[in-house]
């Protein structure tokens, strides 16, 4: 049986890449993913790891938010304004590091929100495209982020806020003992 997170995912990658009239080496070659890997995800036999997905949405000019999150039409979208439960919310874990990331804002919600819970020793890379036509914040709940911004690298603690600038490769690593928590906000804008 397919995971739903896992079978949501495979349907929204096989959507973007189909509404774009793309073949999967047109996407293999955009995101630098393989066209076995692309092909195994859109059948739900794979479970991307956080780097693919940040190549993949890098590709489709949208958020890692967006290949996760729910989409117009399904239960969160159709959810009254007001309260919504723990358990409802979206969790998906990185199959290789562990990373995990829960959807807090809907997509009727003019910012996408995320928290994510950053394993010791996890590493997790993201290409400079997959910041394009973003703003982003970066705020550490619990624990410490080494955060590299291109060339800079920052050290941040509990309490830290890092607002992202221009689009630039990028890597979220906690170099710690303890697991890192942060906050993700992004809001599209019209370039790069």
């Amino acid at each position: 049986m397919i995971d739903p997170l896992v079978e949501r995912i495979a349907s929204r990658i096989r959507a973007e890449r189909e509404r774009r009239r793309w073949t999967l080496a047109q996407l293999a070659e955009a995101s630098g993913v393989s066209r076995a890997m692309i092909n195994r995800i859109e059948r739900g036999e794979s479970n991307p790891t956080a780097v693919v997905l940040g190549k993949l949405s890098a590709a489709f000019r949208i958020s890692v938010a967006s290949l996760l999150g729910e989409t117009e039409g399904t239960a969160m979208a159709e959810a009254p304004t007001g309260v919504r439960r723990r358990a409802e919310d979206i969790e998906w874990t990185d199959p290789e590091t562990g990373y995990r990331r829960r959807q807090i804002a809907g997509p009727r919600f003019p910012a996408e929100i995320a928290e994510i819970q950053l394993p010791p020793g996890a590493r997790v890379p993201y290409p400079a495209a997959a910041f394009a036509f973003l703003h982003q914040l970066v705020w550490v709940l619990e624990g410490r982020l080494t955060f590299h911004d291109g060339d800079s690298v920052h050290e941040l603690d509990a309490g830290d806020v890092i607002e992202l600038g221009a689009p630039a490769p990028r890597v979220f690593a906690n170099t710690g003992a303890d697991t890192c928590r942060y906050a993700v906000v992004l809001a599209r804008t019209d370039r790069p």
